[in-house]
């Protein structure tokens, strides 16, 4: 399998696959923002409309014109989010699958995203992927980052389309194969980053009662492998503003935006990735997800308090093997062959 690695003159270009509008804003929009800016093509691909989600901005709920032209209204607040991002964008044009719950869970609705075949699903992903032939693809999880069954099925589809556009077996009328370089999951959410922005805070005499009270129900055992860490200390208000675009998703005094960009700055800054797999040699940690593509980047991202995550496991699954994290150095498995 031949990877294609850009030329000198050659913008790079990346995929991020997500389930909803919304998603993108809330999960690696500063990285997605910042790659934007220097040149990069970066096009979002959203599988779904997020026609089922609720409207979580307590402003605007009771409000009965919104309602009616819900599924209008998100891609409005997606083109929006775009425009700030400063992104190209892509419906898959699948059906939002919806949260269920009770116990028993109901069957999720007939035809919707996550009840179609993965095969048939990643269809139009690889058909995106061999068009645009982005040299990086960011995806969820195989959790989803949260169990949302949109989720876990764009993790699944995702898993699927970076192995099947490289395949010249498969689906020949939807182009010609394209093998992408490196597949990443993205790391939003984790707990060795909210300690270390509540343990600023509180080094600082202000302490976020929220913040340390979701710390006490935050399993750190359920943090992923943490490879990559891309500075976005700039771009902070930039995700901000992108995720207000989603205003019926969002509450804009809510929690998210109630952790000061100083804080983020000083504890963190970045945002984190799990290399997943690589069909190019490369060295870890990372803090540029084009490592191994480009030549390296003069700055390193300035941390005052985060540090880098050893192997861990995650709930229900085993954390990535040694032949793994060789794979990712090296582009080659155990057995040497080449993935």
């Amino acid at each position: 399998m031949n990877v294609v690695l850009p030329a000198p003159d050659e913008p790079l270009r990346m995929v991020a696959v997500h389930a909803h509008p919304d998603d993108e804003s809330s999960k690696g929009a500063g990285s997605t923002a910042r790659y934007a800016r220097e040149g990069v093509e970066v096009t979002v691909i959203t599988c779904t409309g997020g026609e089922r989600g609720d409207i979580l901005n307590p402003k605007l709920l009771g409000d009965t014109e919104i309602a009616a032209r819900l599924p209008e209204v998100r891609r409005e607040e997606m083109a929006k989010a775009q425009a700030i991002l400063g992104v190209q964008h892509e419906w898959l044009g699948f059906e939002d699958s919806g949260l269920p719950s009770g116990d028993p869970l109901p069957p999720l609705p007939e035809g919707s995203f996550a009840t179609i075949d993965v095969l048939e699903a990643a269809r139009p992903l690889v058909e995106a992927v061999r068009r645009l032939r982005p040299h990086v693809m960011t995806t969820y999880d195989e959790n989803g980052g949260y169990p949302h069954p949109d989720h876990i099925q764009v993790h699944r589809i995702s898993m699927a389309a970076f192995e099947l556009a490289a395949d010249p077996e498969f689906a020949p009328e939807l182009g010609e194969p394209w093998a992408i370089a490196k597949l990443y999951y993205i790391n939003a959410f984790h707990r060795q980053r909210f300690a270390a922005i509540a343990r600023h805070l509180r080094e600082e005499g202000q302490p976020n009662e929220e913040l340390e009270d979701m710390l006490l129900h935050f399993d750190e055992r359920t943090d992923r492998l943490l490879t990559t860490r891309v500075d976005v200390r700039d771009y902070l208000q930039v995700r901000d503003d992108a995720l207000r675009a989603h205003a019926t998703q969002v509450d804009p005094d809510g929690p998210f935006f109630r952790i000061a960009h100083d804080a983020d700055t000083r504890a963190w800054g970045t945002d984190d990735y799990e290399l997943r797999i690589s069909r190019i040699g490369v060295e870890l940690p990372e803090t540029d997800l084009f490592a191994g593509l480009r030549p390296a980047r003069p700055e390193q991202p300035h941390h005052e308090e985060g540090g880098w995550l050893d192997l861990v496991r995650t709930e229900g699954h085993e954390a990535p093997s040694r032949d793994v994290g060789e794979q990712a150095r090296t582009g080659r498995s155990a057995d040497g062959e080449v993935r």
